[in-house]
C-alpha cells in the first residue's frame, strides 16, 4: 500500500501525488493529443508548439533550441531546506539545480493499435511512449510550480528531440543545457515508459550500467570483380565477407570477459548482382552493444584489427566505419539509490523490482549522464493485466495506460523537491 499523503507531507511539502491527481485528466488529454501528432528526429515543431501551449502561464525561463526543437525551462525555487524563505539565513549559499528529463519523438512505424486516437500520421507512431514521457514532464512542471515555495533549489525542464535518432542530448548540451540555470546541474532524472515486459505501475532500475552503448559498424571489402568461371583473376571479396562473419562472432566469446558482455550482430550482407560474377566489393552492416567504456573502445580496435588482417590474408583491402553510437547509461550509485527510495516511499514497496542484468537497449540519455550524476528508472504502463501478452515498445501494436502519467509527473516532481532539498554536495 502507498504511503498515505499525511506520510509524504512530512518532508515538508503537501503530497505530490495529491497534486498529481488533481491534473491527470489534463495531462492525459495532452499525453493523447501528442500520441496523434508523432514527429521524427530533432525537427519536432508541432511537438514544440504544444509544450509551450502545455506550459503558458507558468513562471518559468524558457529557452528553445537552435540547432533542434528542443525545450529547455527553468524554473526558480522559493524555499529553503527546512522550509525557510528564500530570503533568510544563508540565502547567498548556492542552490541546488536539478535537472528532469522527458524525449519527445517518434518512430517511423505504422500504427495498428485501434486506439481512438492513433496516429494521424501515415507511417508515425509513438510506439516507444514518448508521448507519456512529455506529459509527465509538463506534469512535473506544473506540480513544482504550484509547490515553488517548498522548492529550495531551480529546475531545468529538458524536452529532447531525436532520442530515437539522430540523437538530441548532445545538441542540447553544445547549447549550454547543463548550465542554462546560471550554474551547474548538480543531479538529472529521467523516467521511461514500458508497454510490456513489467506489470503496469511497477519501477524498476539498477545501480551502475542499465543500458548498453550502441554503435553502428560498417564493413567496406574493396576486391576485383571478375568472370565467376576465373576467380583466380579476380580478388573476390565475397568469401572475406563470410569468413569476417565467423570471425567477428569469435572475439566476441574470445577477446571479451563474459560477465561484461559484447553482442555484435551482423544484421545485412550486400554483394554481388548475379551468380557469375565476382564482384567488385562487398559490405557488413552491424551493431555493436556493449556495457563498459572499456569493453566499447576495445571492442572499436579488435573489429578494425580482424577485418584488417582478415581481408589482408585474402590480399584485399577492407575498411570499418563505426558511428553513430550512444555511450553506456550508467546510473550513479548514490543518485540511483536515492531515486529508488524516493519511489518506494511514494508508492510502496510492492511497485518496485530491481533489474538483475542491464538490458542491451540504449539511451541517449547516456550522453547527460556522463556528465552529471543521476539514474534513469523504468515504469510498467502495460494496458493488459497480463504483461507478458501484450506488445512491447517499438511494435505497431505498442499500447501504454493512461494511469501511469500522473505517476511520472509525481515522481519527477518529487524527486526534485527532495534532490534540491538535500543542497549542493561539497
Amino acid at each position: 500500500m502507498a504511503p498515505e499523503p499525511a506520510a509524504v507531507a512530512a518532508n515538508g511539502w503537501p503530497s505530490v501525488r495529491d497534486a498529481a491527481a488533481e491534473i491527470a485528466d489534463d495531462l492525459v488529454a495532452l499525453r493523447r493529443d501528442v500520441h496523434r501528432h508523432p514527429e521524427l528526429g530533432n525537427d519536432l515543431p508541432w511537438t514544440q508548439r504544444a509544450v509551450l501551449e502545455a506550459l503558458a502561464g507558468l513562471d518559468l525561463e524558457v529557452t528553445l533550441g537552435e540547432e533542434l526543437s528542443s525545450v529547455v525551462a527553468v524554473l526558480r525555487g522559493r524555499g529553503r531546506s527546512g522550509g525557510d524563505e528564500l530570503d533568510g539565513p544563508g540565502a547567498d549559499a548556492p542552490r541546488p539545480v536539478v535537472l528532469l528529463r522527458g524525449d519527445m519523438d517518434a518512430l517511423p512505424v505504422t500504427e495498428a493499435s485501434g486506439l481512438d486516437f492513433a496516429s494521424v500520421e501515415d507511417g508515425l507512431m509513438h510506439a516507444c511512449g514518448h508521448d507519456l514521457h512529455v506529459a509527465g514532464l509538463v506534469g512535473a512542471a506544473r506540480i513544482l510550480h504550484h509547490l515553488r515555495d517548498h522548492l529550495a533549489g531551480d529546475v531545468v525542464f529538458m524536452f529532447q528531440p531525436g532520442e530515437e535518432g539522430p540523437g538530441g542530448a548532445e545538441p542540447m548540451l553544445r547549447e549550454g543545457l547543463l548550465d542554462v540555470a546560471g550554474r551547474r546541474v548538480d543531479a538529472a532524472y529521467a523516467v521511461h515508459v514500458y508497454a510490456a515486459e513489467v506489470p503496469r505501475g511497477v519501477w524498476f532500475g539498477r545501480s551502475g550500467p542499465q543500458m548498453a552503448a550502441a554503435d553502428e559498424v560498417a564493413i567496406i571489402i574493396a576486391g576485383r570483380g571478375g568472370h565467376g568461371s576465373q576467380p583466380h583473376y579476380a580478388l573476390d571479396p565475397v568469401p572475406v565477407a563470410c569468413e569476417l562473419v565467423l570471425a567477428l562472432q569469435t572475439i566476441v566469446t574470445r577477446r571479451f570477459n563474459a560477465f561484461d558482455p559484447v553482442v555484435l550482430t551482423v544484421g545485412r550482407i550486400e554483394s554481388g548482382t548475379v551468380g557469375n560474377v565476382i564482384p567488385d566489393s562487398a559490405r557488413l552492416d552491424a551493431t555493436l552493444r556493449t556495457f563498459s567504456a572499456e569493453h566499447r573502445d576495445l571492442a572499436h580496435a579488435e573489429i578494425r584489427r580482424v577485418v584488417e588482417h582478415v581481408a589482408a590474408a585474402h590480399g584485399l583491402e577492407a575498411r570499418v566505419e563505426i558511428g553513430g553510437g550512444y555511450p553506456v547509461t550508467v546510473n550513479d550509485a548514490d543518485e540511483f539509490a536515492f531515486a529508488k527510495a524516493t519511489a518506494v516511499e511514494l508508492f510502496g514497496s510492492e511497485r518496485w523490482a530491481d533489474m538483475v542484468t542491464p538490458e542491451a537497449g540504449s539511451e541517449d540519455m547516456a550522453f547527460v549522464l556522463e556528465q552529471v550524476p543521476g539514474a534513469y528508472l523504468n515504469v510498467g504502463a502495460c494496458v493488459l493485466d497480463d504483461h507478458t501478452l501484450a506488445d512491447d515498445n517499438h511494435s505497431p501494436r505498442a499500447a501504454f495506460d493512461d494511469s501511469v502519467v500522473p505517476d511520472v509527473a509525481a515522481l519527477l516532481a518529487e524527486l526534485a523537491l527532495r534532490r534540491c532539498a538535500l543542497g549542493v554536495d561539497d
